[in-house]
């Protein structure tokens, strides 16, 4: 996320204004506002995409209740909700955003997740900011897809009031990841493999 504005503060209502105004222009660019830092969010590449169809495949067994939608729907999230994130996916049921807009309330995600890009602020943005503004949603898992790491980090837990997730779990690409409540399912990691080198 390339900072956009730093030298004074953007009200939420600003940043839906540009953020509006930008995206309907480029279909290359993605704004976010975390932690009232306004920034630029790299757009996936074929990889990326590939694991999130992967993922898609891998919690059809949730069934009729929960769906991974992959459309990038921007939530509000942080503290007062007062932050706008377009998380690569989230677990949600069918119709949770029907009717939202483009900034709708996380109240019915049960899992956010993120695939790190290769840019040069994916730490800052997919280790630190977006699991503290997550936590402070809270929602209940984070589930960060770690492409430089080879790994996937399981966050759940959530303290609001601390801005993290007391619980971390770390699983190596082609590990049996298991997700936490609400969710209770297990993700066989063997197909990540193929994403590695």
């Amino acid at each position: 996320m390339v900072i956009v504005h730093k030298d004074h503060d953007v009200t939420v209502s600003e940043f839906e204004r540009i953020a509006h105004a930008v995206e309907r222009e480029s279909d290359s660019v993605r704004l976010e506002y975390i932690d009232g830092r306004m920034g630029v969010k790299g757009m996936p590449d074929g990889d990326h995409g590939g694991i999130l169809n992967w993922l898609l495949t891998m919690l059809w067994p949730l069934g009729p209740a929960l769906f991974l939608h992959v459309v990038g729907q921007g939530l509000r999230v942080d503290s007062y909700r007062k932050g706008r994130a377009r998380p690569d996916a989230v677990v949600a049921p069918p119709k949770a955003f029907v009717g939202c807009g483009e900034w709708a309330p996380a109240d019915q995600v049960s899992m956010a997740v993120e695939v790190t890009s290769y840019d040069s602020d994916t730490n800052q943005r997919d280790r630190i900011e977006k699991p503290a503004a997550y936590a402070r949603t809270p929602i209940p898992i984070y589930l960060l897809i770690d492409r430089q790491k080879s790994e996937m980090v399981v966050y759940s837990a959530p303290d609001p009031d601390a801005g993290l997730y007391r619980e971390i779990h770390r699983y190596a690409f082609g590990e049996k990841v298991p997700l936490p409540r609400p969710l209770n399912f297990e993700l066989d990691t063997a197909a990540m493999l193929d994403w590695l080198g």
